[in-house]
């Protein structure tokens, strides 16, 4: 049986971290918390989350500021990133997939729209999970072939 997925949530706003704990208490994950943008880029590292759904406006690194570091690193970059933001000017949201979002989400979060986005986009990480699974196995068997 494969591992849980793992969601990191980072906001600072407290309630805005419960509504979201709760709309998604029902998926089979485990979730973390981080309370500002040093704090998710903590996380990523601790934790190692599949999906992270990151608030833009946060104090000590914004939203954008963190989706890019994640994104620019090899170790991070297919990481998933969920934007959920209050901010929704066209500049904003091609601010968001410059620094490499996958999908961004206005709150104020509409519960089915939200559960919707974080099981296909868990899907679409498992889906490329098991195909570069796949990948290392035919290598694996064209190593053990040789040349022909």
């Amino acid at each position: 049986m494969a591992d849980k997925n793992k969601i990191l949530i980072a906001d600072d706003n407290q309630a805005n971290v419960e509504l979201l704990e709760a709309y998604l208490i029902n998926l089979d994950c485990d979730i973390e918390i981080a309370v500002n943008g040093q704090d998710a880029i903590d996380k990523v590292a601790s934790f190692s989350p599949d999906l992270i759904l990151l608030d833009v406006m946060m104090p000590k690194l914004s939203g954008f500021e963190v989706c890019q570091k994640v994104k620019s690193d090899p170790k991070t970059k297919k990481i998933m990133i969920l934007m959920v933001t209050a901010l929704n000017e066209l500049g904003d949201i091609e601010r968001a997939v410059d620094a490499g979002t996958d999908d961004f989400l206005s709150k104020p979060v509409n519960k089915v729209e939200l559960i919707k986005r974080v099981e296909n986009m868990l899907r679409f990480k498992d889906i490329e999970n098991e195909n570069e699974r796949l990948r290392r196995y035919i290598e694996g068997m064209d190593d053990e072939q040789g040349p022909e």
